[in-house]
């Protein structure tokens, strides 16, 4: 009875094999179903915010391969977005990155547990009571705020010098899209690196009333190069500072440009010194990665961690300088940059800190004193410094 059996068994295991070898089993093993991720744009890749953003997108792509596919809506309104992201959960995406203005992620969020919504953080999202599937993150961008404005400190250091700008004359324009603390905390450590080379240079701040609108972009540039702005730096999502300042430099007009989201030496080759940006590829690497490993996010990602939201500068990565303008630049730039980035990372400079009181501009009986330093990002990857500076910015409403 027991020969029959192993008899029987041998002959099953045979069966099976030539079944196998017949199917072709062994030279295509299952797989298991690919990681979908989703991406929301607000605006497409013709505009430096999100062109920048699909940097991190194909980074993505060329680390994992065939291990994920990628589903990405552009030109999406913050009020309409829904829709599309329903429709990638439905596709079967299990994480999305959201880089819009809209509170409607974290209600999909609770509806749809099963899928991360990893958003860039926002003023107006608190994360206290959002579901556990719900994740942001920011750039630590300050820093290089800070960083960029010590290079043109040092271009206006040398213009004064050299005798072709007079003290007063040192007056340096901002482009920002409204008065948001994002907009204020990055003109104001610009400001501040300015002043740590030339501490006559002044500002005037100047919005456009929205984040990606070419033509009152360029105008406002074109206001603020009238009113005698020499140097012109942006917090806006298009190019158009960068071309109102070539064309004002075709003119014969002394400017120059700080760029935003990516290099603007090929629009502005007059005058673009260099530009900084937010690097969205660590996070989005790492929150993918944690998806496919079956790990929480804020767990695998690595940077400063406040409960399920993620912030980090220069010493991660997360933010960036980029193409110093070599023909452009004051002596000593490349080295001065050089040291100024690490000391950031190393936590060395206090950027909000000095002789300097700030002014709440929605309260004028809020202030602050910068004697004691203010630590940006503190409790938030969202930026919170939301105080104007006495007597050496000017905001033009």
């Amino acid at each position: 009875m027991k020969r029959n059996w192993i008899v029987t068994a041998a002959v099953c295991l045979a069966v099976l094999l030539i079944a196998s070898l017949a199917t072709g089993y062994w030279d295509n093993p299952q797989r298991e179903e690919k990681l979908k991720v989703g991406f929301i744009y607000s605006e497409d890749e013709s505009t430096p915010y999100t062109a920048n953003f699909v940097r991190a997108q194909r980074a993505l792509e060329e680390k994992y391969g065939d291990e994920i596919e990628i589903i990405s809506r552009s030109n999406v309104v913050g009020r309409e977005c829904e829709r599309p992201m329903i429709e990638m959960v439905q596709d079967g995406c299990q994480i999305l990155f959201i880089n819009l203005d809209s509170e409607i992620p974290v209600t999909l969020a609770w509806q749809y547990p099963e899928v991360q919504f990893c958003q860039v953080s926002l003023p107006t999202v608190s994360m206290e009571g959002t579901p556990e599937n719900y994740h942001t993150f920011n750039g630590e961008i300050y820093q290089a705020r800070y960083a960029s404005g010590v290079a043109a400190g040092m271009k206006l250091r040398q213009l004064i010098d050299g005798g072709e700008l007079q003290p007063e004359e040192a007056i340096v324009g901002y482009v920002g899209a409204n008065s948001s603390t994002e907009v204020i905390s990055g003109y104001t450590a610009f400001l501040l690196g300015v002043r740590s080379v030339a501490p006559e240079a002044t500002m005037r701040v100047r919005y456009t009333g929205s984040w990606g609108n070419f033509r009152a972009e360029k105008e406002t540039t074109e206001k603020l190069i009238e009113e005698g702005c020499v140097l012109i730096a942006q917090h806006v999502n298009t190019a158009a500072p960068a071309i109102a300042c070539e064309e004002a430099s075709a003119e014969g007009k002394t400017v120059f440009h700080i760029g935003y989201h990516q290099s603007m030496m090929d629009l502005a080759p007059s005058c673009a010194l260099l530009s900084l940006r937010t690097n969205w590829a660590p996070y989005i690497l790492e929150a993918t990665e944690a998806v496919l490993k079956e790990k929480k996010i804020e767990e695998t990602v690595q940077a400063n961690r406040h409960g399920r939201d993620m912030s980090a500068g220069f010493e991660s990565g997360w933010v960036e300088l980029l193409d110093l303008n070599k023909l452009l630049a004051a002596p000593g730039t490349e080295e001065r940059l050089a040291q100024t980035t690490e000391s950031l990372k190393k936590g060395r400079i206090q950027v909000f800190s000095g002789n300097y009181t700030g002014v709440n501009p929605r309260n004028a009986g809020d202030t602050v004193d910068l004697t004691e330093p203010y630590e940006e990002h503190r409790n938030s990857s969202c930026p919170s410094f939301g105080y104007v500076l006495r007597d050496v910015i000017t905001v033009e409403e």
